[in-house]
C-alpha cells in the first residue's frame, strides 16, 4: 500500500524495461527527478525497478511513466492493489468473454476485469482488503467455466525474464551458426589451418570480401536491438553502452563496404573488418547473456524464499477436509499440515505435537519444537508430526510477504559507496566518445592510414564498459541482502548494510537479548513444615490465573516438577502488590514480603535466596509464611560465545539495562561483558547512546524493538532481535529472524563481506576502463607494443561485466561453514 511521508506524498515503484548500463539507470533518475513533484527517484540497474516518492496533488504515475517511455524505456507500475491472472476453461465465444467479465466485475473490490478468449486468461485487479481469491474463484465457477492455474504479478515478471533469457541464447546459438564459419575463415590460416587458395583474401579481396558481409548481415540482423536502442538513445541526448558498440561497430562495417565497392571499381586491395563486426557483435550477445543469467541467479536466493510456500494446503470445514490453493487461505481458517508437508500459512497450533523446519526462514539449522499454541510460519516444513494450524497471517502480512519488501526495499536502494560510480557513469559515454575520436583523428594527422585510425576508433568504443559501473554496487547488494534473508538477518536498506561494516561499539539491551527475556525459578525454600511440593502446589494454583511473568513462571516450574495443581476461587491481582486466591477454604497470597505483611504473616530472619540478583516471591496461607522463590531471568546459552566473537572482529560491547546494578554486573560478569550500564529508564536509552556517539564511536544498539525503539532510532545501526514473526520492526535498521545474539555478528561478518565485494567490483570496473582505454587508443603501440584489436576489446567489454556480477554471486556461499 501507500507509504505516506507527508499530506500529499506516496512511493510508487515501477518496474523498467531497456536498461543496459549505468547510464541508462541515470537517465531514467535524472529525466524523472526533474518532474515537478517528484521528492525522491531511485533506479536500480541489476533489479530493474525505480521507487519514485512524489506529491500525489501535483503528479500521478501515468505522467511518470510517459516520462519514462520518453526517455526511451519501457515501465510498468507495481500497483498497490493486488492482481492474478486465472486460467479460464470452458469458454467458447464472445458471449462467453462477456458473460464472465460481467459476473467477475460484481465482485465486491474487484477493480477491473478483462477476459481474453485467444489466451483464455483473466486479468483481474482487486483490493485485498474487500476481496478474496475464493470469491473469485466462485465467481467463474457461478458463470459456469473452470478455474486453473493462476499467476500473480510477480511470477509473471519472472516468466517474463525467463522466456527473455530463453530468447537470448536462441539468438545467441544463430549468431554463433553464422560467426564461427567466418572466424575460422580469418584466422585459419593464422593458425596454421589448411585453407582452400579460392578463400585466400590476398588473392581474390573481392569474392572474399563478399562472402564476409554476407555472413556478417545475419550477425547484425540478429543483434538489432543494440542498432536501434543505441541510435535512438543517442538522438534523445542519453548514448548508453549500445551507442558506443552501434557506433564502432557501424564504423567498421562503413569503412570495410567502402572498401569492398573501391575494389570492385579497380583497387588493388581493402582491410576488411567484417570479420571483426562479428565477433563484436557476437561476443557482445555472449556477454549481455551470460550477464543475464548471472543476474537471474544473483535473485536466487529471494526466489528460493518465496518459493517456500506450498501451492495447495489441506483446509479443514467442520472436520471435512478440502483441498485448496494456499492462495485461498484465509485468516481464521483450520488446516491439516501432514508430516513432511510445508505449511501454507502463519498460525497458531491447535492440535498436534512435531517439529518444524525453519532452517530456510530463520537460519536456525535444528528443528524447533510446536505443541499445542506454538507459532508456526509459512514456508516452514513440518516434522514428523501431523498438525493442525490456524492460520493467524494470510498474503501481504506473513513474514514471508514481510520479508519479500524489506529485502526489495534494500535491494532497490543506494549504497552512499557507489555515489562515484553514478556521478563517473554520468559522463561516462560522452567522454568515450570524445576519446575515440580525437585518438582516431591525432593518429591519422600524424600520417597513419585510415584503416589504422578507424581500428583505434572502434577498439576505444568497444572496450569501455560503463555496464560494469552500473552492476558493481546492485549486483552486491542483491546477493548479500538475498543470502542475508536466507540466514535470518533482514538488511532494511543498502545504507544500513554499508553502514554496519564501521560499526566499532555494540550496545546490548540485557532483557530478551542477552537474557532469555522470560523469568524462571532459580531458587526456593520451604518454611517449616511445609513441603516443597506443597509450596509449589499452592503457589501455582493462585499464579495460574495471572498474567504476570513471574506468575507465568511459577507455573511453569510446577508443571516441570510433575505438580497437580489444585482449583482456586477469588482470585484478585492487586498490582505491584501480587495476587491472592482461596483453595481448600484456605485464603492463599504470593507476592512481596509487604503484601504478606499486610495479611499478618510474620517472615522474621528469613534466609535470603541463593541468587543475589534473583526477583523474590513470598507465599503464605492464612497469614502463616509458607515459603519463598528465587527468579531470575537467565543469559542465554550461546550469548557468552556469541559476545566473545563479537570482541574477535575487533568490537567493543557494552550492556544496558533497566534493572538494578547488582543484577546487571551479575549477567553482566556471567557472560563475559565489562562494560555495564545499569537502572536507565527507557526514555534514557536514547540519550546514553548519543553521548557515545559524541565520543566519536560508531554505535549498534541490539534490543528486542518494543522498549528500545528510541535508542534503535538513535543507534548508527538498530538491531531489533525478532521474535521470528515481528518482522517489520519499525525503528530498526537490521532485522533477526531468530533470538540469537550470535546473529549480530553474522550481521557486521556479512556487510564487511558485501562491501568488500563492492569495492572490489569498483576497482575492477575502472581498472578495466582506466586501463583499457589508453590501450585500445594506441599508448601501447607508441611504444612498440601491439595495437589493440578491436576482437579483443569487444572480448575484455564483455568480461568486465560478466566478473563483476560473478564476484558479487560468490557471496552465495557467506556462511557456509557457520
Amino acid at each position: 500500500m501507500d507509504d505516506v511521508t507527508a499530506v500529499d506524498t506516496v512511493k510508487r515503484d515501477f518496474a523498467i524495461g531497456g536498461m543496459t548500463c549505468a547510464v541508462c539507470a541515470r537517465r531514467v533518475e535524472r529525466r524523472v527527478g526533474k518532474m515537478e513533484g517528484v521528492e525522491q527517484v531511485q533506479v536500480n540497474l541489476a533489479t530493474e525497478q525505480m521507487e519514485v516518492r512524489f506529491d500525489a496533488a501535483i503528479l500521478d504515475e501515468c505522467a511518470i511513466a510517459e516520462a519514462v517511455e520518453k526517455a526511451g524505456f519501457s515501465s510498468q507500475l507495481r500497483r498497490p492493489e493486488e492482481e492474478v491472472v486465472l486460467a479460464i476453461g470452458g469458454m467458447t465465444c464472445a458471449a462467453c468473454v462477456r458473460r464472465l467479465e460481467r459476473r467477475l466485475k460484481k465482485v465486491e473490490g474487484v477493480l477491473a476485469a478483462e477476459v481474453n478468449l485467444a489466451t483464455e486468461q483473466a486479468h483481474v485487479r482487486y483490493s485485498a482488503e474487500k476481496v478474496r481469491l475464493r470469491d473469485l474463484r466462485a465467481a467463474v465457477e457461478q458463470a459456469g467455466f473452470v478455474v486453473g492455474q493462476r499467476r500473480t504479478e510477480d511470477t509473471a515478471r519472472s516468466d517474463d525474464k525467463t522466456r527473455e533469457l530463453i530468447e537470448q541464447r536462441r539468438s545467441l546459438r544463430i549468431a554463433l551458426f553464422f560467426w564461427l564459419p567466418l572466424f575460422v575463415l580469418e584466422m585459419g590460416g593464422m593458425v596454421g589451418l589448411p585453407m582452400p587458395a579460392v578463400l585466400d583474401f590476398a588473392e581474390y579481396p573481392l569474392r572474399v570480401g563478399l562472402l564476409h558481409m554476407v555472413m556478417v548481415l545475419p550477425v547484425m540482423w540478429i543483434g538489432r536491438r543494440i542498432y536501434r536502442d543505441g541510435i535512438r538513445v543517442l538522438f534523445q541526448g542519453g548514448p548508453n553502452m549500445f551507442t558506443l558498440v552501434a557506433i564502432g561497430t557501424l564504423a567498421a562495417f562503413s569503412y570495410s563496404a567502402v572498401g569492398l565497392v573501391a575494389v570492385s571499381l579497380g583497387a588493388p586491395s581493402f582491410h576488411t573488418y567484417f570479420p571483426a563486426v562479428s565477433t563484436i557483435i557476437t561476443l557482445m550477445l555472449l556477454g549481455r547473456y551470460l550477464e543475464a543469467r548471472s543476474r537471474q541467479r544473483a535473485g536466487e536466493a529471494m526466489r528460493a524464499l518465496m518459493n517456500l510456500r506450498p501451492r495447495h494446503a489441506t483446509l479443514l470445514v467442520d472436520g471435512v477436509e478440502q483441498v485448496v490453493p494456499a492462495a485461498e487461505i484465509e485468516v481464521g481458517d483450520l488446516l491439516r499440515v501432514r508430516p513432511g508437508e510445508s505449511l501454507a500459512a502463519d498460525g497458531e497450533v491447535v492440535e498436534g505435537i512435531s517439529e518444524v523446519d525453519e532452517s530456510m526462514l530463520t537460519g536456525e539449522s535444528l528443528p524447533v519444537a510446536k505443541e499445542l499454541g506454538a507459532v508456526v510460519i509459512g514456508g516452514s516444513v513440518n516434522g514428523q508430526g501431523a498438525l493442525v494450524v490456524r492460520a493467524t497471517r494470510v498474503g501481504s502480512a506473513s513474514v514471508l510477504a514481510q520479508m519479500q519488501r524489506l529485502v526489495e526495499q534494500a535491494q532497490l536502494g543506494r549504497a552512499p559507496v557507489a555515489r562515484l560510480a553514478d556521478v563517473v557513469s554520468g559522463y561516462f559515454v560522452p567522454v568515450v566518445m570524445a576519446i575515440a575520436a580525437v585518438s582516431a583523428l591525432a593518429w591519422y594527422a600524424s600520417g597513419a592510414e585510415a584503416a589504422f585510425a578507424i581500428q583505434v576508433f572502434v577498439a576505444v568504443l568497444i572496450i569501455a564498459c560503463p555496464c560494469s559501473l552500473g552492476l558493481a554496487t546492485p549486483a552486491a547488494i542483491m546477493v548479500g541482502t538475498g543470502r542475508g534473508a536466507q540466514l535470518g538477518v533482514l538488511f532494511k536498506s543498502a545504507e544500513a548494510l554499508e553502514t554496519a561494516q564501521r560499526l566499532d561499539l555494540v550496545v546490548l539491551d540485557k532483557t530478551g537479548t542477552i537474557t532469555e527475556g522470560k523469568p524462571r525459578v532459580v531458587g526456593w525454600g520451604a518454611a517449616d513444615g511445609t513441603s516443597t511440593e506443597e509450596l509449589v502446589r499452592v503457589a501455582a494454583a493462585v499464579e495460574r490465573h495471572s498474567e504476570h511473568p513471574l506468575a507465568a513462571a511459577i507455573v511453569r516450574h510446577a508443571v516441570e516438577m510433575g505438580v497437580d495443581i489444585p482449583p482456586a476461587s477469588g482470585f484478585v491481582a492487586e498490582a505491584g502488590k501480587g495476587a491472592k486466591a482461596t483453595i481448600d477454604g484456605v485464603e492463599v497470597r504470593v507476592g512481596k514480603a509487604s503484601y504478606l505483611r499486610e495479611a499478618g504473616a510474620e517472615l522474621g530472619e528469613v534466609a535470603r535466596a541463593e541468587h543475589a540478583e534473583a526477583t523474590q516471591v513470598w507465599v503464605a496461607a492464612a497469614g502463616i509464611y509458607q515459603g519463598h522463590f528465587s527468579l531470575a531471568d537467565e543469559p542465554r546459552a550461546s550469548s557468552r560465545e556469541a559476545i566473545a566473537k563479537l570482541r574477535r572482529l575487533g568490537l567493543d560491547v557494552a550492556m544496558l539495562s533497566g534493572d538494578k546494578r547488582a543484577t546487571a554486573e551479575s549477567i553482566a560478569q556471567r557472560v563475559g561483558i565489562e562494560r555495564v550500564y545499569a537502572e536507565v529508564l527507557p526514555a534514557e536509552k536514547a540519550g546514553l547512546i548519543k553521548e557515545l556517539q559524541r565520543e566519536g564511536r560508531c554505535v549498534a544498539m541490539v534490543g528486542d524493538g518494543v522498549n528500545d525503539a528510541p535508542a534503535l532510532a538513535q543507534a548508527n545501526i538498530g538491531i531489533a532481535v525478532a521474535s521470528g514473526t515481528d518482522v517489520a520492526a519499525a525503528s530498526a535498521d537490521i532485522v533477526l529472524m531468530n533470538n540469537r545474539v550470535e546473529d549480530v555478528a553474522r550481521a557486521i561478518e556479512l556487510s564487511r563481506a558485501t562491501m568488500r565485494t563492492i569495492r572490489q567490483n569498483l576497482f575492477w570496473a575502472f581498472f578495466y576502463n582506466v586501463v583499457g582505454l589508453p590501450v585500445a587508443a594506441g599508448g601501447l603501440y607508441l611504444f612498440g607494443g601491439p595495437l589493440l584489436n578491436p576482437m579483443l576489446a569487444s572480448l575484455a567489454m564483455a568480461f568486465s561485466s560478466v566478473s563483476v556480477v560473478a564476484n558479487a554471486l560468490r557471496l552465495r556461499r557467506f556462511g557456509a561453514a557457520h
